[in-house]
């Protein structure tokens, strides 16, 4: 993963959720393993998510 993801503006709902939608990562973020920089910016906060937590999150 890279040091920030940069997400698109809106999620396409397609299944499984893309690795840039917002919905995935407002999910990362309430299991404590991103932190939101801006309003479309956001970073992993170990540094690398768990492929077990980026597949959860990516359910739908």
């Amino acid at each position: 993963m890279p040091s920030s993801v940069t997400t698109k503006k809106r999620c396409c709902k397609s299944g499984p959720r893309c690795k840039k939608c917002p919905v995935v990562w407002k999910r990362l973020e309430n299991e404590g393993l991103a932190v939101r920089k801006d309003k479309r910016e956001w970073k992993p906060t170990d540094g690398k998510i768990p492929k077990r937590a980026m597949k959860a999150a990516r359910a739908r």
